[in-house]
């Protein structure tokens, strides 16, 4: 709590987290099921963000991976997950903390978070930041590809 009272859109962030945290350590466990595979997007610049140096001067705001056919030393703990990805024939080693997530999409099942970064909020007036959830749903079917589908979007606003 806060001492305004309950903050839900902390509490909504973290759960998220949470459920993004038990689905990964699901996948180090037992692999990818079916045609499940994730598109998550993260801020590079994160302080925790561990990545080779050629990758962050390649993608020095923003970056999107892909963890579908070839991935290998996927561990996850509370603070965020390590991987190691394939880029061009060249193995690499990641660290991702939960807090530079900005989106987490499984396309297979039109499934999708977004996390606001606090920096989004510059406008509005209030300092104690909070988020709703939006429900998208941008397509029709299977056919609509990786941008259709129910997207939940946390979009925090302020009071």
């Amino acid at each position: 709590m806060t001492s305004s009272g309950i903050d839900y859109g902390g509490m909504m962030h973290r759960a998220m987290q949470g459920l993004i945290a038990n689905v990964l350590r699901s996948i180090a466990t037992d692999g990818l099921p079916g045609e499940h595979h994730f598109f998550i997007t993260f801020d590079t610049r994160d302080d925790g963000v561990e990545m080779a140096d050629w990758l962050r001067e390649r993608y020095p705001e923003e970056m999107t991976i892909v963890i579908q056919h070839w991935f290998d030393n996927l561990t996850v703990d509370e603070d965020g997950f390590s991987i190691t990805l394939n880029f061009g024939n060249s193995p690499e080693p990641m660290r991702i903390p939960f807090d530079a997530l900005r989106t987490f999409v499984d396309p297979s099942v039109e499934f999708g978070l977004r996390f606001e970064s606090p920096d989004d909020d510059e406008d509005d007036e209030d300092e104690d930041a909070e988020f709703e959830l939006d429900v998208e749903d941008e397509g029709d079917g299977p056919d609509d590809g990786p941008g259709g589908g129910e997207v939940v979007q946390l979009d925090r606003w302020r009071k």
